[in-house]
């Protein structure tokens, strides 16, 4: 089987020749890369050359946020707005005034709308380029106080949403049989998700959903629309599997919030994706304590990057114990278990040993490194987990047993 073969058939609780292993390496690669530190085997290697030599699976999950399809593909950035190469819908802005400088590693942006202005600033300096972040940080958000609603709500009911099929299948090309290319929509799940993510202070957020409910209720329901206008150019696209949501904590994306805020939204696109036979993603990289049921009453099928104890409350056994083989996990390995200075060789070796022991059958799992690979992750550690996965053998899910 190629590793994409592998990793669409665990998603559909198919029979295996091994478990799929998928690492995400692309902020370790691009550190090393950037330090010139990358090992001597692979030194001028490309991410892709290096899982190619290791037959790991390749990790086409997340978008590199750097790689826009103009020079001002992410000048958006602070409403949670891209044009990627890679992206299967590309955006454009009509009946707004837009001006923007650049000054050092900050990027200052104004919207002037007929119902008010809005100005934003985004950050990309060397400490994150060296960390191999390729994602700005948002310092100055768009939503100040109440009087920013109404400008923020015109700005997305002018967002045009386009394909961008061509570019969407050049990044499938570039991954091939390697692994699954996902359609990247958005790191937020909807438009309250989004409010809150990238639009807003979190602590002005919950201030508002508080003392004014309704007026930031008005403002997701302009942005409610480009969501939806999204989902239908995207259930269009060639890709199998997309990405909708994540970043979320069981203390912000709490349960209450999450059922009515964004498991609507989620549950709408999977039902749309479901219908042509293809297959949603979320990332749940967070605390997922208490939020389980809610990724299931979404009906996605992949929960990315699960990160389990020690770096979480829940066990990995506990994840998918509470998955019933009806959701797919992707990760599964914390990235702490990779670095010497906090999980010494003995106790890595014993974590590795009781974590094999939980996998069961192996059924539903696209093991990998959650979130992300660290910089300073130790690389023999990384091929270590290959090894097991290796020697655990064939994945023979129950349904399959007769």
């Amino acid at each position: 089987m190629t590793n994409k073969e592998r990793m669409l058939a665990t998603i559909k609780g198919e029979p295996l020749d091994k478990i799929s292993y998928a690492p995400r390496l692309d902020l370790w690669y691009n550190a090393h890369k950037r330090a010139g530190t990358l090992p001597a085997r692979y030194r001028g290697a490309t991410l892709r050359d290096i899982t190619d030599d290791l037959d790991f699976g390749y990790h086409a999950i997340v978008p590199h946020y750097k790689d826009p399809r103009t020079p001002t593909g992410d000048l958006h950035r602070a409403l949670g707005l891209y044009n990627l190469w890679t992206m299967p819908y590309g955006t454009r802005l009509h009946n707004v005034d837009v001006t923007w400088e650049t000054q050092g590693d900050e990027t200052h942006v104004a919207y002037r709308t007929p119902v008010g202005t809005v100005t934003t600033t985004v950050v990309y300096d060397e400490a994150m380029r060296a960390a191999g972040i390729s994602k700005s940080h948002v310092s100055e958000y768009a939503i100040k106080d109440h009087n920013d609603y109404a400008p923020v709500g015109y700005i997305f009911e002018n967002v045009e949403v386009v394909p961008n099929f061509e570019g969407y299948r050049e990044f499938a090309d570039y991954v091939g049989e390697r692994g699954i290319a996902a359609g990247y929509l958005n790191i937020v799940a909807s438009p309250m998700h989004l409010l809150q993510h990238d639009i807003m202070p979190m602590e002005l957020f919950f201030y508002e959903l508080y003392d004014h409910p309704e007026a930031l209720i008005h403002c997701a329901a302009s942005i409610g629309g480009f969501f939806k206008r999204v989902f239908e150019v995207c259930a269009r696209s060639p890709a199998d599997v997309f990405l909708l949501g994540g970043n979320y904590d069981a203390r912000v994306t709490h349960p209450p919030f999450f059922s009515e805020h964004i498991t609507p939204w989620l549950k709408a696109f999977a039902d749309m994706l479901h219908a042509e036979g293809k297959y949603l993603l979320t990332h749940t990289d967070g605390e997922n304590s208490g939020l389980l049921d809610c990724y299931l009453e979404s009906e996605i099928d992949i929960a990315d990057s699960v990160c389990p104890s020690p770096m979480t409350k829940l066990t990995f056994k506990e994840v998918r114990d509470h998955f019933r083989s009806r959701i797919t996990i992707m990760g599964g390995i914390p990235s702490i278990c990779l670095l010497p200075a906090s999980m010494p060789d003995d106790a890595f070796a014993a974590y590795l040993d009781d974590f094999v022991s939980q996998l069961g059958r192996g059924d539903h799992l696209i093991l990998g490194i959650s979130d992300t690979t660290p910089p300073a992750a130790d690389f023999e550690r990384i091929k270590k987990i290959g090894e097991r996965v290796r020697e655990f053998g064939p994945v023979k899910p129950a349904s399959s047993v007769g």
